[in-house]
C-alpha cells in the first residue's frame, strides 16, 4: 500500500470572475488552463504560481468542459449553446469551432487512434466530430438526461458514458453501438475514468459514493464507497497510478490508495486552507507532485503533494 501523502497548499491562484468549471491539463507539463461562468479561458504555471495567469480567449457563455491536446498544441472548448471551438495556443487564434445543439456542453474525450473527439451534451446527445479538422461527423440520443462525463478505454475500444438518468453506458468508440449499461447509482453520475491499467472504471456523483467496477469481470461492481458528504465533481489518477484524487460539493478533496482504495488524506478549509466552497475539477499537471484544483469560490489552488509512494514490506 502507498503511505500517507503529506499535503502542502503553495498557491491561490485568483483572476475568475466566477464560479471556474474547467480544468485541463497534462502529466509532463507545467502549464494548465481553466474556464468557468465569466467565459474566460486562461493559462496558469503550476511550476510558478506567483505568476499571473494568461488570458487566452473570453466567450459569452460558461464553459464547463475544457481538453488539451499537446501534440497538436491545441485547446478544445466546450463552449456552452455555441459547440466546440478550438484555440491555437501558439497564436491564441481560433482555427475552428463547429455548432452543435444549442445546450450545454458537460464533457470531452479525444481519441488519438481513431482521430475523433466525443462530446457530451445536456440534452442526452453524444456529439462525435473528426478530430482532423473538428467536423461533425455524428449526432446521436443515448438518454432523455443530460450527459455527464465520459472515459476512453483504447485498449479496448470502449468509451464510457455517464449521465444524469444515474447509468453508464459503455459503447463501442468506433461503431458507437452500446455495448452494457451499468446500473448502480442513485442519482447523477458526474465523473467516470478509467484506471491507468485499464482494470477499473471509477464513477462517482450526486450520491456521493465512489463506486470501482472491475472491466474484465463484464464491468462488474467491485467496490461501492461513501466517499464524500455530498456529490462529487471530479476525479483524477496520479501520473504514477498511485494515488486517486476526488473532490467535492462538501469543499474537500481527498486522497485514496488504488491498490487498497483506503482514504489517505482530506484536504479541507479547515486543515489545509483549502477551499470555501464546491471544489468542480482536479488534475495532476508537470511531475505529478503538483494538484491543481478549480472551485467555486473563484479561485485555483495548487497544491504539492509529498509521500504516497509504495511502502515495502519487509520479512
Amino acid at each position: 500500500m502507498s503511505s500517507r501523502p503529506q499535503v502542502q497548499k503553495l498557491a491561490a491562484l485568483t483572476g475568475h470572475r466566477d464560479c471556474v468549471y474547467a480544468l485541463t491539463g497534462h502529466a509532463g507539463q507545467d502549464t494548465v488552463y481553466s474556464s468557468g461562468a465569466d467565459g474566460l479561458v486562461v493559462a496558469w504555471r503550476a511550476d510558478a504560481p506567483e505568476q499571473d495567469g494568461d488570458l487566452l480567449a473570453r466567450v459569452e457563455n460558461s464553459v464547463y468542459a475544457l481538453l488539451h491536446l499537446p501534440g497538436r498544441n491545441l485547446l478544445v472548448l466546450g463552449h456552452n449553446f455555441q459547440g466546440v471551438q478550438v484555440i491555437d495556443l501558439a497564436t491564441k487564434v481560433l482555427v475552428y469551432a463547429t455548432a452543435l445543439p444549442p445546450v450545454a456542453i458537460f464533457d470531452v474525450a479525444y481519441s488519438e487512434p481513431r482521430q475523433r473527439l466525443y462530446v457530451a451534451l445536456a440534452d442526452g446527445t453524444l456529439a462525435v466530430l473528426r478530430a482532423t479538422d473538428f467536423t461533425l461527423e455524428t449526432l446521436l440520443r443515448l438518454s432523455d438526461k443530460s450527459l455527464r462525463c465520459l472515459a476512453l478505454h483504447e485498449q479496448r475500444g470502449e468509451l464510457a458514458v455517464g449521465g444524469s438518468d444515474h447509468l453508464v453506458r459503455v459503447l463501442d468508440a468506433d461503431s458507437l453501438q452500446v455495448q452494457r449499461v451499468i446500473e448502480g447509482a442513485t442519482n447523477s453520475v458526474f465523473t467516470c475514468a478509467y484506471s491507468p491499467n485499464g482494470q477499473y472504471l471509477l464513477t462517482a456523483g450526486r450520491d456521493a459514493h465512489l463506486r470501482i467496477w472491475d472491466v474484465a469481470a463484464g464491468y462488474r461492481e467491485h467496490r461501492s464507497i461513501v466517499a464524500h458528504m455530498f456529490t462529487i465533481n471530479h476525479l483524477a489518477f496520479s501520473p504514477d497510478a498511485r494515488l486517486l484524487a476526488t473532490c467535492s460539493m462538501d469543499k474537500s478533496i481527498k486522497l485514496w490508495d488504488t491498490e487498497t482504495w483506503q482514504l489517505l488524506r482530506v484536504v479541507d478549509r479547515a486543515r489545509h486552507a483549502g477551499h470555501g466552497t464546491s471544489v468542480n475539477k482536479v488534475i495532476w499537471p508537470g511531475s505529478g507532485k503538483r494538484l491543481v484544483s478549480c472551485s467555486d469560490d473563484r479561485s485555483l489552488a495548487v497544491w504539492e503533494v509529498v509521500g504516497g509512494e509504495q511502502q515495502e514490506v519487509s520479512g
